[in-house]
């Protein structure tokens, strides 16, 4: 059991790394593909968008098919839809045609969240899912910088980096049918029932507040991160002036400080508490923020970058703190519909950064971000704790079961 645990560590940090790469590449890659197919500024958002948006249905998709299949079959389902549509932008010949394909990756790329979430609820005990949570999900930084490594070698030929990243999904796609094992607790679970998981099922009870402050915080603060993250290479182009090449620099330093962000915040709050730990961290970027955007000093900006990507951190606690709130039947289910749902909302925030941008610029821009974290960390005083949620859940278990039962 033990030794089955560092294998789905390995192979779900493996798996979201991939992932990350996908989402991350397309932000890097906006310039060179708005020049080559002739797109606007609004235009670019929207792909970007389109991702989301996927992300978003994939709370539904991705949840029925963890939670009613396994966890096993549902990841590998994830990583080959998305490398698949990822692939197929080599081919891509028009606006219309990036939209629907990055629209379809979507629903992959945001299926893998909630297995992955779920996998290491399940694998791994209480006073340490914490950290295992986080260091699993600090595959996305990890995913950024190689991103940035990866746009470097290939940009301005976009076509053939989509290509080869989309096809590398075959190395975590084989590995995880080898290794892997489903997740004992589900299959536990899946023993009791005579009817499948359904979304209505984590609006029962106290699940329902759960779940509907779980997502709005989840939009909150994903509204600001998308908000941010997506223009971040653009704002530092065109309102601070900085080459191609020491954007790569940049970018690839902040992903270094959300690595660190991610497991050192990962550790305390298996100490203080997931809940109080994901507060600090949305406060914290909340304050950066704002001072990343109004400084022109390329200097300043560079350690500015690590230390607003350790703040991030947020990111990586949601998983052990959203997957922690639901009973095992619905795990994936709950805790990916908040986040993906809460993504789906900030689908518009690129597109509407956008927009603004003409009136108060980037840099202005990312200030109104900061003001979604605030308000985000707002929200998330209004949620349960949950480090010895388990025992409190097991209970919720058997009624959810019931409840299921008596409308089968």
């Amino acid at each position: 059991m033990k030794q089955n645990r560092w294998v789905v560590l390995g192979g779900c940090f493996l798996a979201y790394l991939f992932d990350a790469v996908e989402i991350t590449l397309l932000s890097l890659a906006l310039p060179s593909v708005r020049n080559d197919i002739g797109l606007t500024v609004t235009q670019g958002g929207l792909l970007v968008t389109a991702t989301l948006v996927g992300i978003g249905v994939s709370s539904v998709a991705g949840g029925y098919v963890a939670d009613n299949f396994g966890r096993k079959k549902a990841l590998l389902a994830a990583l080959c839809t998305f490398g698949t549509f990822t692939a197929a932008l080599s081919v891509v010949p028009n606006f219309a045609g990036f939209l629907i394909l990055r629209f379809l990756a979507g629903v992959g790329l945001g299926a893998v969240w909630s297995v992955v979430s779920a996998y290491i609820v399940e694998t791994w005990p209480a006073e340490s899912r914490g950290r295992a949570a986080a260091f699993v999900i600090s595959a996305f930084p990890a995913g950024g910088a190689v991103a940035a490594l990866i746009s470097g070698y290939f940009l301005p030929d976009w076509r053939t980096m989509f290509l080869v990243a989309g096809a590398s999904v075959a190395l975590p796609v084989l590995l995880i049918f080898i290794f892997f094992k489903e997740s004992a607790s589900w299959t536990e679970s899946r023993l009791n029932e005579t009817s499948d998981v359904v979304v209505r099922d984590i609006f029962k009870g106290e699940l329902k507040r759960r779940t509907l402050l779980g997502t709005l915080m989840a939009a909150l603060a994903l509204t600001g991160y998308w908000g941010a993250m997506t223009w971040l290479p653009t704002y530092l182009a065109t309102e601070r002036g900085l080459p191609a090449s020491s954007i790569a620099i940049f970018v690839t330093i902040l992903n270094v400080g959300m690595f660190i962000g991610y497991n050192g915040f990962g550790l305390l709050a298996d100490y203080i508490g997931r809940r109080r730990t994901i507060i600090i961290t949305l406060l914290g970027v909340a304050v950066v923020m704002p001072i990343y955007a109004i400084t022109h000093e390329p200097s300043t900006l560079l350690w500015l970058g690590p230390l607003f990507g350790v703040f991030t951190a947020f990111f990586g606690l949601f998983g052990s703190y959203l997957g922690e709130l639901y009973p095992t039947r619905v795990r994936s289910t709950g805790a990916g519909f908040c986040f993906n749902v809460g993504r789906g909302v900030s689908a518009m925030a690129p597109f509407g950064l956008a927009g603004i941008s003409h009136w108060i610029g980037f840099s202005g821009g990312l200030i109104v971000c900061a003001g979604f974290f605030a308000l985000a960390a707002v929200v998330a005083l209004r949620m349960p704790v949950t480090n010895a949620v388990m025992a409190e859940v097991s209970a919720e278990d058997s009624s959810v079961s019931a409840d299921a039962r008596s409308r089968g």
